[in-house]
């Protein structure tokens, strides 16, 4: 079988792949409690519990499974981007793991992985246009197949997911903040508040969500008697608005009519509603994962990590994890 290890971030992900490609079955331990009271990660704290929850991860994935670490034939684990404490812990245990019982060691890409959730549940044509959106990144790709992913455009500051924290934090919402804005945005109007669209009337398919985030700021100094909920319905739906808009473009300007949405805040009920309505409106098809593989998870990196065991894609124990986006990695157009 294939174990595959997600440790990019404060998420601990482990996950169990037959020698078909089939998921088995997957655990993930989240830390949100841990860091709730500081308003966000603390890598430190994140890296130090990745360290103390994966090994035995790992001994209750195998017990409950019913199976030995000798069933294990490769490791396949998150290289990067990410924190590069919490990454490290993945990857050594999994360097050890290769070491220890002689199998192969295969490096996944987080940014990949995440595109290539949506295979977890069902078949999609390549080529698709992939837009990653969650609170560490935010890009559109152009996906020609598991190993070719084109970088179109990027976020230039804030990606959408940290705009939804830092506005939660100047709305003294708890954290993580995208789910709780997006509870009181059900109540609000929606109309209420005109935020700017960034980057919207511009050609680039990069994104920008640091202005959005000072809008709001200003808007709140300026109005100290607003009504939260229509803070965050507006706030929601100017991000909403440019993440579609941004995508459908791309759709077009590549002639793909297959989307499909992945990271975390893919979640978002509703970029869910507006996305499904307005690629209807276009005649295109949006595919979303299902929730729990929209988060950080190893379900995800299994997909890319069978693909490379069957290409015998390997990494060598020399392979050193990365923090930040290469984007080098991906060609951009």
């Amino acid at each position: 079988m294939l174990l595959a290890i997600e440790t990019s971030c404060d998420e601990t992900g482990v996950a169990l792949f037959s020698k078909n490609g089939d998921l088995i079955k997957h655990l993930l331990y989240s830390q949100v409690a841990l860091h709730s009271p500081f308003g966000g990660i603390v890598p430190e704290i994140a890296s130090r519990k990745q360290l103390e929850v994966l090994p035995p991860l790992i001994h209750k994935l195998l017990e409950e499974c019913q199976c030995f670490p000798h069933d294990i034939k490769a490791v396949a684990v998150t290289f990067g981007p990410g924190l590069i404490g919490s990454l490290l812990v993945g990857v050594s245990f999994a360097k050890a793991l290769s070491f220890a019982l002689k199998i192969p060691l295969i490096a996944v890409d987080h940014l990949q992985a995440h595109l290539s959730a949506i295979f977890l549940e069902r078949s999609v044509k390549f080529p698709f246009i992939g837009l990653l959106v969650s609170g560490g990144h935010t890009a559109l790709f152009l996906v020609n197949s598991f190993e070719d992913f084109k970088l179109l455009g990027h976020t230039r500051d804030d990606a959408a997911g940290e705009a939804f924290d830092k506005v939660a934090k100047l709305l003294n919402l708890s954290y993580p903040g995208g789910p709780i804005i997006s509870k009181l945005a059900e109540t609000g109007n929606r109309k209420a508040i005109p935020f700017p669209r960034p980057l919207l009337e511009e050609e680039t398919l990069d994104f920008s969500f640091s202005g959005l985030k000072t809008a709001v700021l200003n808007f709140l100094k300026n109005n100290p008697s607003f009504k939260i909920e229509d803070v965050c319905a507006s706030f929601e739906d100017a991000i909403c608005d440019v993440l579609i808009e941004k995508t459908i473009k791309a759709s077009h300007q590549y002639q793909i009519d297959r989307i499909v949405v992945a990271g975390g805040v893919a979640s978002n009920k509703r970029l869910r509603e507006l996305f499904y309505k307005k690629a209807q409106k276009e005649g295109l098809i949006v595919l979303f994962p299902s929730p729990e593989y929209c988060t950080d998870n190893a379900a995800m990196v299994g997909v890319i990590g069978y693909y490379k065991w069957q290409k015998k894609d390997f990494a060598n124990l020399e392979t050193e994890p990365y923090a930040r986006v290469i984007f080098k990695r991906y060609s951009k157009n």
